[in-house]
């Protein structure tokens, strides 16, 4: 194909991507982000292209291993804990997590390798062996663009009340909001959290497709629940090596390898790093933003009593008849 015919095939991409966008059901969210319904989720115009790009032109390798969560659902807690996992025979000075942000290390495909074109250089991205991606995605828009490969897929769920608090302090640090207007954008952002018009919502359309997905292909798809990860954090990621194919050796586990490995993706020791205190994401979000907390249960100090109840009856409601429960 030459140059005049990958313009023209790129140009008929695009010309497709906006009369799809534009036939889609819309809505207003929090902030007044005009969002489009795409297969049961809502997404911004640009977050959109990028989801399609990547349905459109991924080239699935069964090695790939792709990390999925709600935003604000331990991220960067698991894309750091999955790579220290890949490359800990590697590199005995001078690891990854020590130059480069979680988030660097692991790009989101529909929001940073696929934003811009369905053709990307993915060699460019990927430093690890296997290649190691991550999405916001549910299960069934992610099943598309993997095209029945059997990739690894790992989620991680957290306490939806968690979460949103988490987000919503993301965003203030993001857009450098006053206190004085920080309660009414959390009440704004729970009233869309709840109705499902929010980025990647509704939450429980994103986390029941992975809890069946994991129930039909659990050798190829891992879901963890992130409060499981903080009460007994080494059997988890033991469990999590196991998945991946990178089992621990007795030796490893005698000589402290685990514990190692959760003190390097601890909390505490990411956010002092120095690339975690002054760094910034390639789409301008400093480093230190993807870090505060990571309790649990820390939402009841924020969300009242009334808010925690509706949360509680829509998920009541929407999980009825699986075993997922907060």
């Amino acid at each position: 194909m030459d140059v005049s015919e990958i313009s023209k095939y790129l140009q008929r991409d695009e010309q497709e991507t906006i009369s799809l966008i534009s036939s889609l059901p819309s809505d207003i969210d929090f902030n007044g982000t005009k969002l489009f319904k795409y297969q049961s989720c809502w997404y911004d115009n640009k977050t959109l292209q990028g989801i399609l790009n990547f349905q459109r032109g991924f080239k699935p390798q069964e090695t790939d291993i792709i990390i999925s969560s709600l935003p604000k659902s331990g991220t960067t807690w698991l894309k750091a804990l999955t790579v220290a996992l890949l490359e800990r025979s590697k590199h005995s000075t001078n690891h990854p997590l020590l130059s480069d942000n979680p988030h660097g290390l692991v790009p989101v495909l529909e929001l940073r390798l696929y934003i811009e074109t369905s053709k990307p250089d993915l060699t460019n991205f990927s430093s690890t062996n296997p290649r190691l991606f991550a999405t916001h995605v549910p299960f069934h828009t992610l099943q598309e663009a993997l095209k029945s490969t059997p990739c690894k897929v790992v989620y991680v769920w957290r306490n939806v009340k968690d979460a949103l608090v988490s987000l919503w302090f993301f965003e203030c640090a993001n857009h450098k909001i006053k206190i004085d207007e920080e309660r009414s954008l959390l009440e704004s952002m729970f009233d869309s959290f709840c109705r499902g018009v929010s980025y990647y919502g509704p939450f429980w359309e994103q986390v029941l497709s992975y809890w069946r997905g994991s129930l039909e292909d659990s050798k190829n798809v891992l879901f963890l629940r992130y409060e499981e990860l903080k009460i007994e954090p080494s059997a988890q990621v033991k469990r999590l090596a196991e998945f991946l194919g990178v089992p621990f050796s007795v030796e490893e586990e005698e000589s402290g390898c685990v514990e190692k490995i959760l003190y390097l993706c601890s909390l505490d020791n990411l956010k002092n790093l120095e690339v975690n205190k002054t760094g910034k994401t390639a789409r301008g979000v400093e480093h230190k933003n993807f870090f505060r907390k990571g309790e649990v249960g820390d939402s009841k100090n924020y969300l009242t009593p009334e808010m925690e109840k509706k949360i509680d009856m829509i998920i009541e409601e929407r999980f009825r008849g699986s075993d997922l429960k907060l």
